[in-house]
């Protein structure tokens, strides 16, 4: 298994997550309405609006089988696909060397596709989060569904960007 990769301009990276101050806040209908509509959608069991700090996953959003409110960023696949410049896709987690042995595939939530797109911070346009989508089977994206796709991670951005989310903590 290969861990999650650290960002060269992660001390940068966390300081615009630190500014957001969106961690550890209350759920919000805004982003599991997207969440919910990627499970519908896509047909998947888990789709999250995922922030990543300097040790976790911690999810904004969480819709079908989530047992936590986060998980160790070192083995996310969010924390991989927070590296790409665009989607990340595992059409299958036991042919991918990096996650065949990823506790998340041989146990619970038994991942074998994954699809991520990383949310970056409009101001400093640091990636601060992921939304994504898992299966528990392998499975291929068509262009449609790549588009919708993109679409529904642009629309997880906008609102990860409004300036409202400055609010409560869970």
């Amino acid at each position: 298994m290969q861990l999650a990769p650290i960002p060269r301009d992660e001390k940068i990276r966390l300081e615009a997550l630190q500014k957001l101050q969106i961690l550890d806040t209350d759920p919000e209908a805004r982003f599991d309405d997207i969440t919910k509509e990627a499970l519908a959608y896509f047909n998947v069991p888990l789709s999250t609006v995922s922030i990543l700090d300097d040790k976790r996953e911690w999810y904004k959003s969480c819709q079908g089988m989530c047992k936590t409110k986060e998980g160790s960023r070192d083995i996310s696949f969010c924390g991989h696909a927070l590296m790409s410049e665009s989607l990340f896709i595992v059409e299958d987690t036991k042919l991918d060397p990096r996650f065949a042995d990823n506790p998340y595939v041989l146990d619970f939530p038994f991942i074998r596709f994954y699809a991520g797109m990383r949310l970056l911070d409009s101001q400093t346009k640091q990636p601060i989060g992921v939304f994504c989508i898992k299966d528990t089977k392998p499975r291929k994206l068509s262009a449609s569904d790549i588009a919708a796709f993109i679409e529904l991670a642009n629309r997880a951005e906008q609102e990860l960007n409004k300036s409202e989310i400055i609010r409560t903590k869970a």
